[in-house]
Parts: C-alpha cells; structure tokens; sequence
C-alpha cells in the first residue's frame, strides 16, 4: 500500500461514511419525533413518513453499506482502498443527498432524485470495477443487491412523486437492505465466531457458509419479492414463516451462545436474531393478527440498526489497530438499540408513550456510539503493538 499523509479520516472508506452514519443515526430520530408531534417540519419533497422511512433506508443504511463496502472489497481484490480526493467527493455526495432530500437545497423533485440516487450508483459502480479488476469473481454477487438498492431508491423518488406516498418502493428498500445483511451477516458472523472458538480449541464450531444457507437464501428472497407486492394474505404469511424457519435454522448453525463472553460477537448473533422475529412479526400482519409497524421496526431498528452498529463497532476497532472488544459503553449502545427495537414493536400494546420512549433509547444508543467511535474514525490507526489489549472502560 502506497504511503498516506493525507487526514486520517480520508485514508479509508469506513471513516467518513461510518462517522457520517453515527451522527446521521444520532440527530434524525429526534428530529423525526419533533416532525411526528407537530413541533417541526420540512420542506422536502416526501411526507414526513416517506422521509423517515427513507433516510433510514437509503440514508442511514446507505453510508454504511458504502463504509462497509470500500473497506471489504480492498481485502477482497488485493487494491488500494479508495482514498484522499476521490473519498471526499464521494463523502461529500452523501450529506448533499440528505440535504436535498430534506428540502433544504429548494430543489426540484427530479434533481433531489438524481443527487440522492446518484451515490448509491456510485457505490455499486466502484465496487463493480473494483472486483472485476481485481478478478475477485466470488464477490461480484455483492453488486447485486447494492445495484437493485439503487433501483429501489429511484422508484421510492418516482412512487412519491406521482401518487404523494411510496409503498412498494418502502418494502422493496427493507427487503433489499434485510437480504444484505441475510447475505454479508451470513458469511462473516459464522466466520467470526469460527476464528474465535478455534482459538479457545472449542470442541463445536459453528458450520462455514454453504449449501444450506444457499438454499435458505432462495427460500427467503422469494418471500420478500412477494411481501413487497403483496404484504398481506395467506400466502405471504406462510412464505414469510417459511423464510423465517430458514434463518432461525442458519442462526442455530452458528454457535451464537458459546460467545457470552464476547459481546462484540454476541452482538452479531443478537442483531441477526431479530430477522426471524421480524418475519414472523410480519407474517402475522399478514393474516391481520398483528400491526405491520411490528414487523418493520424489528426488521429496522433491530436487525438493522443492530446489525449497522455491530459491524462499525468491530470494523472500526479491527482496521484501527485496536483491539476486537466491547467495553461497557459499547455493550450499553448495542443494547439501547435493541431495546429501541422491542419497545417500539410492542408500542401497540404497552401503556406508555413507547414511540417517544423507542426514540430517546436510539438516540442515546447511537450517541453513545458516536462518542465512542468517532475519535478512533477522526484519529490515526494505533500500532497493533502498542494498543491496549485490556477493554476501556465506558
């Protein structure tokens, strides 16, 4: 790798889109209360619910996707990462969407659409010319879902546009980001824990990616692809219980109790966890047994908010030379968030104000996030001789 004098936080994809994200993730949901209880508003060109739903979709989820993305794809190919200018004009694409998107620009809808579809297509189109450069024939599927991400965020633009509010575009978004993380998580979870237990010479490992979750996968994409156009009916409710049965299955493969004593793992497990729940959540608002709020926010909040947190905690702690654990404010963020996700699935039956108390626990959840990770993002990696193996204290 060439020598980097350039500022730390543009030296590697995951900085700035992970910084971004944490913040993003920090400031939108209490702006998002105060436009759900009157006491603010904006000018966008979406409704208060499409603008929520969005910015967490292709916002939120988009800049940590794109972080995950340039930080995976060098390992993969064996190039250099994408740094210095080329980084900031692709960071600074991101914030321009949300601003656009927001109102705050005063542009048309047409050129909010093109500014805030332009840095998906930017990530998948990088990604697509990394890999194939660097012959890394494996990862190409990857393009896949990002590509159609793109896709989705367009057709949520053109969908709002023409009928005032999206509604197949919001669950094509949740479907595409669920299958990402049904599709990285599935690889790097087990191959995770099957380092760590390996190293303890454990006696049960969890089993490598393969065939079954292959076929786990094809039972799940169908029951999303019907879910996006058919969320209710009995058909959808028996595909997305089958899909449900499937990554409950993949889950149990994976040793996930055996890493109560590492919560940076155990995140992992937990986060993945919430997409079967979801499932069913959703299966049940199928048949009309339950809210489809339900489904959608432990698919959002817990799987992936859950998932989003776990993978910047350990990426950012792995490629900053830091050592791979959790201390207490780490621990406390992760389970903020997924107690934003239980209160708010269970907001329709819980007899306080559940939708504001989920809110405040996202809030400081990734608050606490931010505070731990940005100063490790901002500042230069550590030599791996020198950090502290002992975890910090929250």
């Amino acid at each position: 790798m060439r020598p980097y004098t350039g500022p730390a936080i543009l030296g590697y994809g995951f900085r700035p889109f992970f910084l971004s994200a944490c913040i993003f993730a920090t400031l939108a949901i209490p702006l998002w209360l105060a436009i759900w209880r009157g006491a603010a508003s904006l000018d966008g060109t979406f409704s208060p619910t499409d603008w929520h739903i969005h910015e967490m979709l292709f916002g939120y989820a988009g800049a940590v996707i794109a972080g995950f993305l340039f930080t995976a794809v060098p390992n993969w190919t064996g190039r250099m990462p994408r740094r210095g200018l080329s980084l900031a004009l692709l960071a600074a694409l991101w914030p321009t969407g949300r601003l656009a998107v927001a109102g705050v620009l005063g542009l048309s809808p047409f050129f909010v659409a093109a500014i805030d579809v332009a840095f998906l297509v930017a990530i998948a189109g990088i990604t697509a010319v990394e890999i194939v450069a660097g012959r890394n024939w494996r990862n190409l599927k990857v393009v896949v879902p990002v590509s159609l991400l793109a896709l989705a965020n367009a057709g949520y633009h053109a969908e709002a546009a023409m009928q005032g509010e999206a509604d197949i575009a919001r669950r094509l978004g949740m479907g595409l980001v669920v299958f990402l993380i049904l599709l990285i998580g599935g690889r790097v979870i087990p191959s995770f824990t099957r380092n760590w237990l390996a190293a303890r010479n454990a006696a049960r490992l969890p089993a490598p990616f393969a065939r079954f979750d292959g076929i786990a996968l094809a039972l799940t994409g169908p029951a999303l692809i019907w879910w996006t156009v058919a969320p209710y009916g009995p058909v959808t409710a028996v595909l997305l219980t089958i899909a449900a049965v499937a990554q409950a299955a993949r889950l149990s493969r994976w040793c996930g109790l055996a890493t109560l004593r590492n919560p940076l793992l155990l995140m992992l497990h937990a986060a993945f966890a919430f997409v079967p729940l979801g499932f069913v959540a959703l299966a049940a608002a199928a048949l009309g047994w339950a809210f489809a709020a339900t489904g959608l926010h432990l698919l959002g909040i817990g799987a992936i908010g859950g998932m989003t947190a776990a993978v910047m905690m350990r990426a950012t702690q792995g490629h900053t030379g830091r050592p791979l654990q959790a201390d207490r404010l780490l621990v406390a963020a992760f389970c903020l968030i997924g107690a934003a996700a239980l209160v708010r699935a269970g907001s329709t039956v819980l007899t306080f104000d559940a939708i504001t108390a989920a809110a405040v626990l996202w809030t400081l959840g990734f608050g606490a996030l931010t505070y731990r990770l940005a100063p490790w993002l901002i500042g230069a990696s550590v030599s791996k001789r020198t950090a502290n193996p002992a975890p910090a204290r929250g």
